[in-house]
């Protein structure tokens, strides 16, 4: 069976139609393979492990202890790159795999790829408009805080670093990890200083392929080269026990139980290890660099680009039967608050959890608006929604509106002087029905859905329950910013 006919298609059918519908509209989208054949997206993945953190701990749970293992290729790529403890264990882990593969002596090189969007004000405001980017040369690596070139040529390292930047905000979104073309890590955080809770999906199988093309249409020549690559079979990768400080999880049909040393932490991660693939898409959203700004975006009759990610949210929003969750640090997408009202319209219950105050300078410059004005709105339509009069006709059968809950971050008092205790949630996830699971680096705001280029992995999980990893953390982690009363049933 197809991953296709695996993919229930009360969902597939309309989230291609809706894409095909706008074709003409994406021919120029980067990157724009997908636009004559989206069903090249629809593939399998097997994941194998969900984290959440500060970025700093997922970095030195996952991603680092990845690139150690690596033979043949790394392919590194994250949004903002700043001075941090997280870029700091990034040189360190790039110098310790030099200092290994310089005593073992390897026969082939390894090469390493390093790509991000921002770097500072100047770097975006100099930035080259070409999509070819800018490729660092080694004399510049010093500055961005990664070893010398000498160091890794000894040891068989071949690095290119390169930045891409769109002004006036087109920023490129998308963070993963490859390594040795056989395993990939999709985390939320940037190589930033900031204690924001994240997460990360570790998946290995099908997926990795139009990972792989993604990455090399975006930042490397523009084609798929699997040889440039280094790609192995997936059975011949590198297996390692995914651990928490010194206990292993243990393997189960299933998922493993959630490693809660400190069960006050918000340092937490589950593994999977189930031998099926689950059903999942490759979502790519393309940047865009006209994003028809309003300064009152609810009133904006202008639509966002129909991306595969755009098209795929608003697909889950119509389709939803029972219930919809949502995390993400910003909402001033107002297509977002607009599908959610017909959600809830339908009897479907909605939660959103947010953070208050975040990044207020970028919501007004990419928005025109922020995060609280957007849930004030939305809050006024929805109960404008609870008060229209219901049918009088005892036979039929009136919908109640679904429940509403907003809920901001709010860090743990007990925890606020340890380092890794969030101060606000960056992490985006959506979880529709409970069985279609959206994880990746958009946002629920208009960057993201505008101008930004994002990426999205859809997986179709009947019977998920994973969410208990981040609920379990930010339940602890709550301040009500709204909630519905309870449905008559």
């Amino acid at each position: 069976m197809s991953a296709a006919a695996e993919f229930p298609p009360s969902f597939v059918q309309p989230w291609r139609e809706l894409l095909e519908s706008h074709h003409d509209q994406q021919q120029h989208d980067f990157p724009n393979n997908h636009v004559n054949d989206v069903d090249s997206l629809i593939t399998t993945s097997l994941p194998r492990a969900l984290y959440v953190g500060t970025g700093h701990s997922i970095y030195t749970r996952a991603l680092l202890p990845a690139i150690l293992t690596a033979k043949h290729s790394v392919q590194f790529i994250t949004c903002y790159w700043a001075a941090s403890p997280s870029l700091d264990s990034i040189r360190a882990t790039l110098l310790q795999l030099a200092s290994t593969r310089a005593q073992a002596t390897p026969a082939s090189p390894l090469r390493i790829t390093i790509g991000f969007s921002s770097y500072g004000l100047f770097q975006k405001l100099l930035h080259t408009s070409s999509r070819q980017g800018y490729v660092y040369p080694p004399s510049r690596w010093a500055e961005l805080g990664l070893p010398d070139e000498d160091v890794l040529a000894k040891a068989g390292i071949e690095l290119t670093v390169k930045s891409i930047f769109f002004t006036p905000f087109s920023v490129m979104h998308p963070k993963f990890v490859i390594v040795d073309g056989a395993r990939a890590w999709i985390p939320s955080c940037n190589v930033s200083w900031e204690r924001w809770f994240e997460g990360c999906v570790e998946v290995e199988g099908d997926i990795v392929k139009p990972l792989l093309a993604f990455h090399e249409r975006v930042w490397g020549s523009g084609k798929d080269t699997d040889v440039a690559h280094g790609i192995q079979g997936t059975e011949n990768s590198t297996i390692f026990a995914l651990t928490e400080g010194n206990r292993e999880l243990q393997p189960s049909t299933s998922e493993s139980p959630i490693n809660s040393g400190d069960d006050t932490s918000a340092t937490q991660s589950i593994s999977f290890h189930s031998k099926e693939p689950a059903p999942t898409i490759f979502l790519p959203s393309s940047h865009h660099r006209n994003p028809k700004f309003s300064f009152f975006p609810f009133l904006s009759q202008t639509n966002p680009p129909m991306t595969p990610l755009n098209a795929a949210l608003l697909t889950l929003f119509a389709n939803a039967r029972h219930r919809i969750t949502i995390l993400t640090p910003n909402v001033t997408s107002w297509p977002v608050v607009e599908a959610l009202l017909g959600a809830l319209a339908r009897g479907v219950d909605v939660q959103i959890r947010t953070s208050k105050g975040m990044m207020l300078i970028e919501q007004l410059v990419t928005a025109g608006t922020t995060t609280a004005w957007c849930l004030r709105r939305f809050v006024q339509r929805y109960k404008a929604l609870l008060a229209q009069p219901r049918p009088s006709d005892p036979e039929s059968q009136p919908i109640q509106p679904g429940n509403l809950e907003i809920l901001y971050y709010k860090q743990l008092d007990a925890r606020s002087d340890k380092e890794d205790e969030p101060v606000v949630s960056h992490f985006k996830m959506t979880l529709v029905d409970g069985e279609y699971l959206i994880l990746g680096s958009g946002n629920m705001d208009r960057a993201s859905w505008w101008t930004s280029q994002e990426l999205g992995l859809l997986f179709y999980l009947p019977g998920f329950q994973g969410q208990r990893l981040w609920e379990g953390v930010l339940e602890k982690r709550t301040e009500v910013y709204f909630r519905s009363v309870e449905k008559r049933r």
